[in-house]
């Protein structure tokens, strides 16, 4: 095994263990309030939304529509609620949003929904736009 080799394993490892400590303390950092819509988002958003909830995720590169930064307060704080709600229920083309946005209503039921959106509002420091 040359040194190069050895020297790329241990940094592809690093990386890892650096993005499981991200994943976790943002799951962790929610609270028990947010524990579940947190553990939803790592596994149903962070591909497309990312880690830290910054619109770039591992897919967002090829995506013709970037996902929306959930961490910019500015950005979140002008949609409603209720859009949040129906975008994460039906879908991106549902509220004129990104086809790309899949329907999470045959996954979640209305309440995961709404806790998800609260969720989201902690995400982006921001509180509720009703």
């Amino acid at each position: 095994m040359n040194t190069g080799h050895i020297v790329s394993t241990f940094s592809a490892a690093a990386l890892a263990f650096a993005a499981g400590l991200a994943f976790n303390t943002t799951a962790s950092a929610a609270g028990d309030q947010f524990a579940k819509a947190a553990h939803n988002y790592d596994t149903y958003c962070v591909q497309c939304h990312g880690i830290n909830r910054n619109g770039r995720g591992i897919n967002s590169t090829n995506m013709s529509v970037q996902p929306r930064d959930h961490s910019d307060a500015k950005g979140m704080a002008d949609i409603p609620d209720n859009e949040l709600f129906d975008v994460i229920k039906n879908g991106g083309l549902a509220a004129n949003k990104s086809v790309l946005m899949p329907v999470w209503g045959n996954v979640f039921d209305e309440g995961e929904i709404k806790e998800m959106v609260a969720y989201l509002r902690y995400v982006c420091k921001c509180g509720s736009a009703k």
